[in-house]
């Protein structure tokens, strides 16, 4: 066994290292169900708006930096934000552990691809916790258009809108047909079942909304207008304008607070 991989699984198996990790189990948890409360809540103001009950607009952004400002502006929020930083670095510091212990090339990939997720999602953590108020949609709008103006821009941008489709499709699949549960080793209590159907409720929702932000990339791409390739927060609010598009928010919503929940229980009673 190579150095590397023997340091890899002493570092694995620290109780600190694995309660960290746990922290950051908890903190993706945290992000995932203050996302789905900020979508019902623009549910919520969408269908009083539509009934001549005022609008929804001070419902915040849906999204990943959303969620950290939301947590920002409550007592407190500030010190768990932290707290969240922490956790997330310490999820992408285990994440590299994983790549280097794991199988096979693929098995590999997908655990750096992980880690680097983590990784920056701490650096948005790290600049709301330090004071940048940044519209994520905004940011994602301003990069479709640079990405747009570029040669061939709009092969890389549908590309983009692709993949995302992909992995949203992946996370469908993975809650139907109970797949995610192969890496999850819950120990045999009584969580393990609601922690189950936790996680199938959260993946089909989570694959439900990545499968919209992903269209909305692509529809982009494919119009060459950078407007319609918004995040996850546009994606979501676009849902609205749909028939029933309320209704489907705020079951996504619901889903997202499930693998939120999912999440956090995960921390909690996963073998690491």
């Amino acid at each position: 066994m190579p150095d590397t991989e023997v340091l890899a699984r002493r570092a694995e198996r620290n109780p600190i290292v694995r309660s960290l990790a746990r922290v950051g189990n908890a903190a993706i948890g945290l992000i995932h169900i203050l996302i789905g409360v900020i979508a019902i809540a623009i549910a919520i103001g969408s269908g009083s708006s539509s009934s001549g009950g005022g609008g929804g607009s001070g419902s915040g952004n849906a999204d990943q930096s959303g969620a950290m400002q939301a947590l920002v502006a409550v007592p407190g929020g500030l010190f768990v934000l932290w707290a969240v930083v922490v956790g997330l670095i310490a999820l992408a510091l285990w994440q590299i552990l994983q790549t280097v212990v794991a199988d096979g090339a693929g098995r590999r990939f997908i655990e750096a691809s992980k880690g680097v997720a983590y990784l920056a999602l701490a650096v948005l953590a790290i600049g709301i916790a330090a004071g940048n108020r940044a519209n994520a949609s905004s940011s994602e709008k301003s990069a479709s258009s640079t990405l747009l103006a570029q040669p061939g821009g709009v092969f890389v941008l549908a590309s983009i809108g692709l993949v995302i489709i992909g992995v949203g499709i992946g996370f469908l699949v993975s809650g139907i047909r109970l797949t995610y549960e192969r890496g999850l080793r819950l120990p045999p209590n009584a969580l393990a079942p609601a922690t189950k159907t936790l996680g199938r409720i959260g993946y089909i929702s989570k694959g439900i909304a990545l499968g919209v932000v992903g269209g909305l990339v692509l529809a982009g791409a494919i119009t060459y207008d950078p407007a319609k390739a918004s995040g996850l927060d546009g994606a979501l609010k676009a849902l609205t304008q749909l028939p029933f598009g309320v209704v489907l928010l705020a079951a996504i919503g619901l889903g997202l607070i499930a693998y939120g929940v999912f999440w956090c229980v995960r921390a909690v009673a996963i073998r690491l």
